[in-house]
């Protein structure tokens, strides 16, 4: 599985926008709110399982899309399900570590 990540510095913090790579390109919908999975945001570069758990574990702010990327962080105990939204199926989570 590969995974599409973007990362940056936000605010002071390491930001990671990460979702499963077969979801680039799509705008998933809910009632008045649209998610717009696109390269720019998610997309930077794609990277295999072993470095997004790398990923994962080192970034403070996590934007994350898609089962394998929910699945993984909830492995890694980082994401919880309790937190996961859905839209059109597709799972979506946010994280903050401080």
């Amino acid at each position: 599985m590969s995974f599409a990540v973007r990362t940056v510095t936000y605010q002071q913090n390491l930001m990671l926008n990460i979702c499963d790579a077969d979801l680039v390109g799509r705008i998933i919908t809910k009632e008045d709110f649209s998610l717009n999975i696109s390269s720019s945001y998610f997309a930077e570069r794609f990277v295999e399982k072993a470095e997004a758990e790398e990923l994962l574990k080192k970034y403070t702010i996590i934007n994350m899309v898609g089962k394998e990327t929910i699945s993984l962080s909830i492995n890694l105990g980082i994401g919880s399900l309790k937190g996961v939204k859905e839209i059109e199926g597709t799972p979506f989570l946010l994280i903050f570590k401080f």
